[in-house]
C-alpha cells in the first residue's frame, strides 16, 4: 500500500494560504529567499530543498491554526528545529511551510522531586541542561549538536550517552501533537510506567514529522553523580579498540560514555582542536556514579584495555579538560571535513548487536581501504553504533558513486548482522530504501499508521515512504 499521490500547489504572496498564515502570524511568516534557504538544508550531503515559507509559532494554539490553514488548501507542513540533522529529514521535498519552532522554547514545569520536566519544542538541550542546574538533575541525552528537544524527540536522537542513559525513545515520557486535521493530542503521563493502551508516545517518537507536530515533551531528568572523570585510551589495533567496548558491555560495567575514532579521526580531531593525542585507534571514556565507583569502574575497565594492547589512560578530570575532550569529539564532523578542504561528507550511521560490533567494523574498514576513499570512523560504541564520514568531492560523480557503494555495502552488512540501517540519524529521504529492506512487510503497517493520521500525505512529505 502506497501513500497517494498528491498534487502540491506552489506559492507565491498571492496564494490564498500564505495571504490565511500572513493575517494569523503577521511578519512571523516570511519567504525570504536566506531565510528559506537556511531551512531547507540540514547538515546533510543531500541537496537542498527550499519550503515556499516560513513561519514561527509561538504556543500550541497557533500551531494549530497554521496546522488547519494547511490542511485546508492542501499544503505541505514540514517542522524544524535547528536544522541539525544528517538524512535531508527537514528537506521540503514538495515545498510548502516550514514551521520553526524556535520561539516555543520555554521550559513549562521542572518537577524535581519526581525528577521529570515538561518543555516546549524549541527548546534546546543546553537551554535545558542550563535551566534545571541548581535543582541537582540533568538531561543526559546528548547527540553533540545542541538540538531542540523536539527535533530530538521527531528523530529518535541518542549520542555519546546512550550506552548508560538510552536514547530519547527510553526518555520521553509524552508528547503533545498536533495532528494533520488540527486536533490536538497529549501522549503518556508523568508515572515512569503505565499499562493503558497504545503506546502512541513512542509512535511519535523517532515520527520524523510524518505524523504531526509535536510541540511539548515530557521527559525523565536524572541525578548529577557525585563524580565524573574522563579518560582517552590508545590501542595499537583498531581490533583491540573494539574487542575492549565489547567485553566492557559483556561485564555489565555501567560506563557512561564510550566513544571510538580510529586512527584516521585522531588526525582529524588533532588538527581541529589542536590536540596531540596519539594516532592510534582511540577509545573516549566517562565515568559516573560516587567517587569510589567511579574509580572502580575505571579500574575494570583499565584491565580489559590493557589486555587488548591498550597504553595508558590519558585523564581529563577538570571540568574545563572534560569539556574540551568532549567537545573535540563533538566536532569530529568539521575535524573530519578538515582533513580533505573543500569536500563534502557522506555521513552514514548503522548499529548491529555488540557480539557482532568487532566484525562490522574490521570489514568495513577493508572496505574503506579498498575503495582508496578518505572516511575516517567515530562511533558511540558502547551500544554497536558507529558512523563513517566519507570525504568527497561534490562534483566528481565518480567518487560519489564510490561513496554510495561503501555506504550500501556497510548497511547491508550490518542488516545482514541483525542490526539497523540507522541508529540515530533517523530515515529522512537518504536511507528510504534501507528501511525497506530492514523492516519488509512491516513498511505496509508503518503506511497504514501514516495514512490513518494523514490522509492528505501533508506532514513532511516524502520522508520515511517511497511516495
Amino acid at each position: 500500500m502506497s501513500q497517494p499521490t498528491v498534487k502540491y500547489p506552489r506559492m507565491d504572496a498571492h496564494s490564498p494560504v500564505l495571504r490565511e498564515l500572513a493575517a494569523l502570524l503577521g511578519d512571523r511568516l516570511t519567504s525570504s529567499p536566506a531565510v528559506l534557504e537556511r531551512h531547507g538544508q540540514d547538515e546533510s550531503y543531500h541537496a537542498p530543498c527550499l519550503p515556499d515559507a516560513v513561519v514561527f509559532p509561538e504556543s500550541t494554539g497557533e500551531v494549530v491554526g497554521i496546522v488547519q490553514i494547511c490542511a485546508r488548501h492542501r499544503a505541505p507542513m514540514i517542522p524544524y528545529g535547528v536544522g541539525t540533522s544528517l538524512e535531508g529529514n527537514i528537506a521540503a521535498l514538495r515545498g510548502g511551510i516550514c514551521l520553526d519552532m524556535g520561539r516555543m522554547n520555554r521550559v513549562l514545569e521542572v518537577n524535581a522531586e519526581d525528577m521529570d520536566t515538561r518543555v516546549e519544542a524549541g527548546v534546546t538541550r543546553k537551554q535545558l541542561n542550563a535551566h534545571i542546574k541548581d535543582s541537582g538533575l540533568f538531561f543526559p541525552v546528548d547527540p553533540g549538536a545542541d538540538a531542540t528537544i523536539g527535533g530530538m524527540t521527531a528523530t529518535c536522537a541518542s549520542g555519546t550517552t546512550a550506552v548508560r542513559y538510552g536514547t530519547m525513545r527510553d526518555n520521553v515520557l509524552g508528547v503533545t501533537a498536533v495532528l494533520a486535521d488540527g486536533r490536538v493530542i497529549r501522549t503518556g503521563t508523568r508515572a515512569r510506567k503505565s499499562a493503558a493502551g497504545y503506546d502512541l508516545t513512542r509512535l511519535f517518537v523517532g515520527s520524523e514529522g510524518t505524523l504531526g507536530v509535536i510541540t511539548e515533551i515530557g521527559l525523565k531528568l536524572y541525578g548529577v553523580p557525585q563524580a565524573i572523570s574522563s579518560a582517552v585510551c590508545p590501542f595499537a589495533t583498531l581490533a583491540g579498540a573494539v574487542d575492549t567496548v565489547i567485553q566492557t558491555i559483556q561485564h555489565g560495567i555501567p560506563v557512561a560514555r564510550i566513544e571510538l575514532l580510529d586512527e584516521v579521526m585522531m588526525e582529524g580531531v588533532n588538527r581541529y582542536s589542536k590536540l596531540t593525542y596519539p594516532l592510534l585507534p582511540t577509545l573516549f571514556f566517562e565515568f559516573h556514579g560516587t567517587a569510589a565507583s567511579a574509580a572502580e569502574q575505571a579500574q575494570m575497565v583499565g584491565e580489559i584495555a590493557r589486555e587488548h594492547g591498550a597504553a595508558e589512560f590519558q585523564w581529563a578530570l577538570r571540568p574545563e579538560d572534560r569539556s574540551r575532550l568532549w567537545q573535540a569529539r563533538h566536532d569530529t564532523l568539521y575535524a573530519g571535513l578538515a582533513l580533505r578542504p573543500g569536500s563534502k561528507a557522506l555521513i552514514t550511521d548503522v548499529c548491529v548487536p555488540i557480539s557482532r560490533l568487532a566484525e562490522c567494523i574490521l570489514e568495513t574498514r577493508n572496505d574503506i581501504e579498498a575503495s582508496g576513499l578518505i572516511v575516517p570512523i567515530v562511533g558511540h560504541v558502547g551500544d554497536g553504533n558507529f558512523h563513517l564520514l566519507v570525504l568527497v568531492d561534490p562534483v566528481d560523480q565518480a567518487e560519489i558513486e564510490r561513496a554510495w557503494k561503501l555506504n550500501k555495502r556497510t548497511v547491508e552488512r550490518a542488516l545482514a548482522l541483525g542490526g539497523t540501517c540507522t541508529g540515530e540519524h533517523g530515515v529522512g529521504h537518504g536511507k528510504i530504501g534501507f528501511v525497506e529492506i530492514e523492516h519488509g512487510e512491516a513498511v505496509t503497517v508503518m503506511r497504514q499508521v501514516k495514512m490513518a493520521l494523514d490522509p492528505d500525505n501533508l506532514m513532511n512529505p516524502g520522508k520515511i515512504f517511497r511516495q
